[in-house]
């Protein structure tokens, strides 16, 4: 105990009984034991108070890194809004059409130079109307039928 042997153990208790006497040696062991036995709760104390402080710190780590991960989720959640969401479509379908049909622009080109073909001139549309053609009014006359007049 405390790298002590047997002799010097008992060369102590030799020392104890000199100086306390027979009387007093019984009530001063039960002080030195008391005292040890408080020495040994107060570092268990100090120990379980040591170890109790780093499960905290090692909580409020594991909190702030739910936290970060709680943040970083939801700012992926407010960067996906609808309105990023269909942005995001509509640039995709018309990469999708531009790159649809990639002969439509080499098919603007001269085959022998790299400037591009003028496109024929549309015809020209004419609108066309009808118009109701009016006929004459004849009035017949009681008196002779074979003569009409116009009017």
């Amino acid at each position: 105990m405390f790298g002590m042997g047997f002799t010097e153990m008992l060369f102590i208790a030799v020392i104890a009984v000199l100086f306390l006497g027979p009387e007093k040696l019984p009530q001063a062991m039960v002080d030195i034991a008391r005292f040890f036995k408080k020495v040994k709760g107060t570092i268990a104390d100090t120990k379980s108070d040591l170890e109790r402080e780093l499960s905290i710190s090692d909580l409020k780590a594991e909190m702030l890194s739910y936290k970060s991960q709680l943040d970083d989720m939801s700012n992926e959640v407010k960067s996906a809004s609808p309105t990023n969401m269909l942005t995001s479509e509509i640039e995709s379908i018309n990469k999708s059409i531009k790159d649809a049909n990639p002969m439509d622009d080499i098919s603007n080109f001269d085959d022998d130079d790299d400037t591009p073909k003028e496109k024929p001139a549309e015809p020209k549309r004419e609108t066309i109307t009808f118009e109701k053609k009016r006929t004459p009014i004849v009035a017949a006359d009681n008196t002779n039928d074979d003569t009409k007049k116009d009017l």
